[in-house]
């Protein structure tokens, strides 16, 4: 896997999803993809505003990269502009990616709920984990939170590498309700914590299968103090 990829279109959600990306990028040492979709839904009629909305969204994602540049040098900042849905081109962009970084909510004139569409279509159909970063609003201090996992009494062994590895490069303690000494043993430098008290948590981790899937947007992104990891299982 050899990005971390963004989905970005200006709004404040995903400002501050390019923030967590950012951060995940430089804890990977991976470059990061900044992924800007746009659609024209008139055929071929009115060529000339059309080219106007593909001057604005190249803008956007040119705003984008600027930000992610002048914040952070040390990572490796690129563009993917793509005529088309957003969603389908993120879940694409997923096969070569270790992770994809999203906003909860976009620009569309049409909410869904709490949680957007593009978020929940990514992250039920992506071929990684995907982060879903809820806001806008300050994002937990990723440094010194717990790392949460979420599951039953048997997680999926995917969930639980996911959680470990991420809290190895945050050095930060995981949390979680299950025995995790064979994990402890895997992972000697990572801290456990027992127990369900999910305040102060940095991240919630879960299992794509037990997330209840109901079109996209299940209770727990709508609802949880801080951005979701939402991991594919095998």
């Amino acid at each position: 896997m050899n990005h971390i990829v963004l989905g970005y279109d200006g709004s404040d959600f995903s400002v501050q999803a390019l923030d967590w990306a950012l951060d995940e990028a430089e804890l990977r040492r991976l470059p990061l993809t900044i992924a800007h979709a746009w659609q024209w839904p008139y055929g071929e009629a009115g060529a000339e505003a059309k080219a106007h909305l593909c001057k604005a969204a190249e803008h956007v994602l040119w705003h984008g990269a600027e930000c992610a540049r002048s914040t952070s040098s040390g990572v490796r900042v690129e563009t993917d502009l793509y005529e088309g849905a957003a969603a389908q081109r993120l879940v694409e962009l997923s096969k070569s990616a270790a992770v994809v970084v999203v906003g909860s909510r976009g620009l569309s004139a049409l909410p869904r709920a709490v949680v957007g569409s593009v978020a929940g279509y990514v992250a039920a159909y992506a071929d990684c984990p995907v982060i879903v970063v809820r806001g806008p609003g300050p994002l937990p201090v990723t440094t010194n939170r717990e790392l949460i996992v979420v599951a039953d009494e048997e997680p999926d062994a995917s969930v639980l590498e996911f959680a470990f590895g991420e809290a190895a490069l945050r050095q930060v303690p995981v949390s979680a309700s299950m025995d995790l000494t064979g994990w402890a043993e895997r992972h000697p430098g990572v801290r456990i914590q027992r127990g369900e008290d999910h305040a102060g948590a940095g991240l919630m981790v879960v299992g794509r299968k037990r997330a209840a899937w109901f079109g996209g947007a299940p209770a727990l992104l709508q609802h949880a103090p801080c951005p979701v990891a939402v991991v594919p299982e095998a």
